[in-house]
């Protein structure tokens, strides 16, 4: 039985049709797509979500998990969920913001004081407004919000001030907030995907790039980059979403059981990413890698000047509720 209904997923796929259209005694395999390595808490929390969630709905639904963009960029991921072609995501707020703007602003550049504030902001009503706004927009659900760390700058030289980073070409993701903080800093943001990342550092066609510090390590990116800058220019976050063909197709105890389960699979992760941090810095000196530890505050002054500019995609109200957020 078990190998019927692999060929039956796999044809299903194949054929572009949606795995809701199999039989309902049959077990629905959701097909989780992420860019994450496998060796990240993002993904093994994931992968032991699905068993939390087989008994959650009495064996009716279980997860596959697709990592390291196997199933495509993040642009590709985002658009896959209303296709049906992939079911549950892992994508960055940015990302979703294309679909509707104001989500984005929790990963905009030194949009939190710090970790404590991010963590009241994904509790907060604020946030569930926007996860509503998303869903309505682009007929997807937003179930979860798991910290990704604190975005830091590798490079090839040593960065202590903006204006060290004057016309360095550094990668960001393919998504136009993400170039916010080296527009503010007078650096060139040049987007390349992230599977591509390590070899544009290796051939220099980018001078530096930036992630949190479990990701660089993950990537392997200090193996091209001896300089780490601490710069925490993004506490950033994965929103975990569900696509509209799922969760329309869902029950409202199944909901129910899919919230619970995601919820725990990105309290999962986030304590993990915090545990990383804590422990990566010496870890990095330890490789040889320069870790900067700078004054953090003229990088946040000349990029809050930005916040409401032109490039902002949520409106002054929205902005102050999180900045009021205590």
């Amino acid at each position: 039985m078990k190998k019927t209904i692999t060929y039956s997923l796999t044809a299903a796929a194949f054929a572009g049709v949606s795995l809701l259209a199999l039989p309902a005694s049959a077990q629905t395999v959701l097909k989780w797509a992420h860019v994450y390595e496998d060796s990240e808490p993002y993904h093994t929390c994931a992968v032991e979500a699905s068993d939390k969630l087989m008994e959650a709905t009495d064996e009716r639904y279980s997860i596959e998990v697709f990592p390291a963009s196997s199933l495509g960029k993040e642009v590709d991921i985002n658009e896959g969920l209303g296709l049906g072609t992939v079911d549950i995501i892992y994508t960055g707020q940015l990302f979703a913001g294309r679909s509707y703007g104001p989500v984005a602003i929790g990963g905009a550049p030194y949009m939190f004081r710090d970790y404590e504030h991010w963590d009241k902001f994904r509790n907060s009503d604020l946030f569930e407004e926007l996860a509503g706004g998303y869903e309505e927009a682009s007929g997807n659900h937003i179930t979860s919000l798991t910290y990704y760390g604190e975005r830091h700058v590798t490079s090839n030289k040593e960065i202590n001030t903006p204006e060290d980073m004057q016309g360095l070409k550094i990668r960001v993701p393919n998504a136009p907030l993400y170039m916010m903080f080296p527009k503010a800093v007078n650096a060139n943001p040049t987007p390349i995907a992230f599977a591509e990342v390590y070899l544009a550092l290796q051939q220099g066609t980018v001078d530096a790039q930036e992630n949190p510090l479990p990701t660089i390590e993950a990537k392997k990116f200090y193996e091209v980059q001896d300089q780490i800058t601490l710069t925490g220019h993004i506490t950033d976050a994965l929103l975990t979403i569900v696509g509209g063909p799922v969760w329309n197709s869902l029950s409202d105890e199944d909901k129910d059981a899919f919230e619970s389960v995601l919820d725990e699979t990105a309290e999962c992760a986030t304590q993990q990413v915090i545990e990383a941090e804590e422990e990566l810095v010496q870890w990095f000196r330890d490789q040889d890698v320069t870790v900067n530890e700078v004054d953090r505050t003229p990088f946040r002054e000349v990029t809050m000047k930005l916040h409401n500019g032109e490039d902002a995609t949520w409106d002054q109200d929205v902005y102050d509720r999180l900045q009021a957020i205590e």
